[in-house]
């Protein structure tokens, strides 16, 4: 294996070597689920700070709007940075700025005061957001650009992996003394979190992978594809704006959604669980994402990206419609399979969108990633709108977003799908 200083080797047919990407690709799907369970952790805190403070549904979503709300912050700079370190040295900062950001949690419980929580929260989305910019453009130039889409699923169920997880451990150590109203349940999680991204810094700092990120080391498969004129700005793709816009709703659809799950399955018309039980179907949902991009990932293989994505956003539609003017369990499970709906979303809107950059791929990585402030919007408009027409009815706010994406996959996307001779 090459030394990391090394540009990244090509056989004689111009492809980079299988060996040395697969090597590549399995390291960073522990990134992947690491901050799928720490994301997924957000909708754990949610009723937990809401009880311990006595928020309403906008104050607790201010929980999503300072995580989320750091993606818009840093993405840009961390776009910058990655171009100029490499994406290997791009994870191993995100790495270190995330263990800080959870071990802030600890000095957060002490003082209880949930504007530290807040503080907390957005130094770790920050440490995330640098890891996003750096891993998922990672993965699209480890192969061929035709099949980036099943690659980016790939590695995108195992962030569902994580996603399915926390729900469970998280509910079990912070929901299940929820009455007694004691920030002390979240001191051992996140500091057991920061001690693990420290690990992982370490070790990637160590490891020996393809050499990627800097402008001057993009594959040639990321090149601009026939039909795309450099004009010297990543501004210049209609694709790239479209899809930002859809991660933009994907994500604020996704959070909201799983935001108010413990909320939706405590109405007494839909399920009538208790905050843990409600914690637990989180799972569920998270569990249907993972199934999905694991399936996903093959059938991207044979399958038109972008038709798949559009079948995903019409069934999302009638799903949440469902759960909206629903009752009982058929509410519930509707809701519930809004995620496997969910599933091939993100990283098929990621990798149609940053396809043909070429060397604008970090800078669009960037603008993809600043788009993830949606999770910070959204899931507050949602809460606004739970505080005046309730829970239920506020779900006709992701119905919206799911209509934009199927949009952009039968018409936004369409600039991406031109493939080389």
């Amino acid at each position: 294996m090459a030394n990391i200083t090394e540009p990244l080797a090509v056989n004689e047919n111009g492809q980079q070597p299988i060996a040395r990407n697969t090597f590549a690709l399995t390291s960073l799907t522990t990134l992947f689920f690491m901050w799928g369970f720490i994301t997924c952790l957000n909708d754990i805190l949610i009723p937990y700070l809401k009880g311990m403070f006595s928020l309403n549904y906008t104050q607790a979503m201010l929980v999503q709007f300072c995580f989320f709300g750091a993606y818009f912050v840093m993405s840009i700079p961390a776009g910058k940075l990655v171009s100029k370190i490499g994406y290997q040295f791009g994870i191993v900062v995100g790495l270190v700025v995330a263990a800080l950001g959870c071990a802030l949690f600890y000095p957060a419980a002490e003082a209880h005061l949930y504007e530290l929580f807040l503080l907390a929260l957005f130094v770790l989305a920050s440490g995330i957001t640098i890891l996003q910019v750096s891993a998922n453009p990672y993965v699209s130039v480890l192969g061929p650009a035709k099949t980036a889409s099943s690659r980016l699923t790939m590695t995108q169920a195992f962030n569902s992996l994580g996603t399915t997880v926390a729900p469970l451990l998280g509910g079990w150590l912070i929901l299940s003394e929820v009455s007694q109203a004691t920030a002390e349940q979240v001191k051992f999680p996140y500091l057991m979190l920061s001690l693990s991204l420290l690990v992982l810094a370490v070790v990637f700092s160590f490891l020996k992978l393809p050499k990627l990120g800097k402008t001057s080391d993009t594959p040639v498969e990321n090149q601009p594809l026939d039909g795309f004129v450099d004009l010297g700005s990543v501004w210049q793709y209609r694709h790239l704006i479209l899809g930002a816009v859809g991660i933009f709703v994907y994500v604020g659809a996704e959070v909201a959604i799983g935001s108010f799950l413990v909320g939706f399955l405590t109405l007494d018309d839909i399920a009538g669980l208790s905050e843990q039980q409600a914690a637990h179907y989180i799972s569920y949902y998270f569990a249907g994402a993972m199934i999905g991009r694991f399936a996903g990932a093959a059938i991207m293989q044979k399958l038109n990206a972008a038709k798949v994505l559009a079948c995903h956003g019409i069934l999302a539609m009638v799903l949440v419609f469902t759960a909206m003017t629903g009752q009982g369990a058929l509410a519930m499970w509707a809701i519930l399979l809004v995620g496997l709906c969910n599933s091939i979303m993100f990283p098929t809107i990621f990798s149609l969108a940053l396809q043909g950059l070429g060397k604008y791929t970090s800078q669009g990585s960037g603008i993809l990633c600043l788009a993830i402030v949606g999770g910070a919007i959204i899931p507050l408009l949602q809460g606004v709108l739970a505080d005046n027409v309730g829970v239920q009815l506020a779900l006709v706010l992701p119905i919206g977003c799911y209509l934009y994406i199927t949009y952009f996959a039968l018409f936004g996307a369409k600039a991406t799908t031109q493939t080389r001779p």
